[in-house]
């Protein structure tokens, strides 16, 4: 989902539309405050964006990348500055903090939307990642030494003797580990985990 936050309705409606005309799908944000606080931190599993105008009253665009800084959302919703009133300075500043590019109004729309489906794709990769490290997450320790083991291609026998459990024991940590990894075979999870 893209998300586009600017004050002015014209410009906010026609990034929306551009978009669409790209197949992506678009919402528009009037304020940033109200985009903090309905859609910040809800993502898309086909990835997010954000199109950020820089000045807008109340809270501007560099205030909004730093709440979203603080909250550790910047890696699954990469962030493209717009300004009609950008420096350099702020540019590189903003891009040394972790946004994903930073736009002059007047921009090349196609650019933009290559550089959005670009932005989009590293945070579906960013998502996918997340998922998977929430999986490991809820592994047992038990489970995490079991996990190794069979990564390290040792059979249930090994990894009992290993352990010093029994194998009827480590099939079922293998079954609740393969289970909560959501997969179904050792290639699978080794797939997931490379």
């Amino acid at each position: 989902m893209l998300h586009i936050v600017d004050d002015e309705d014209v410009l906010r409606d026609s990034l929306v539309w551009l978009a669409r005309s790209r197949g992506i799908e678009a919402c528009g944000h009037a304020s940033a405050q109200l985009f903090l606080d309905q859609a910040a931190a809800r993502f898309d599993p086909q990835g997010d964006c954000l199109l950020l105008d820089v000045r807008m009253p109340e809270l501007n665009g560099v205030a909004v990348f730093d709440q979203l800084i603080a909250r550790g959302l910047t890696a699954r919703l990469p962030v493209i500055f717009l300004t009609g009133h950008g420096d350099v300075p702020m540019a590189v500043d903003s891009l040394k903090r972790g946004a994903f590019d930073f736009f002059e109004k007047p921009f090349d729309g196609n650019r933009l939307m290559d550089r959005v489906e670009e932005a989009l794709a590293l945070s579906r990769q960013a998502g996918a990642a997340a998922l998977v490290q929430a999986r490991l997450a809820s592994l047992s320790a038990r489970e995490r030494e079991v996990l190794d083991l069979i990564l390290a291609g040792k059979m249930n026998k090994v990894v009992a003797d290993q352990l010093g459990i029994s194998m009827r024991t480590v099939e079922v940590h293998r079954a609740h580990i393969f289970d909560k990894m959501q997969v179904k075979t050792a290639v699978e999870l080794a797939g997931l985990l490379k």
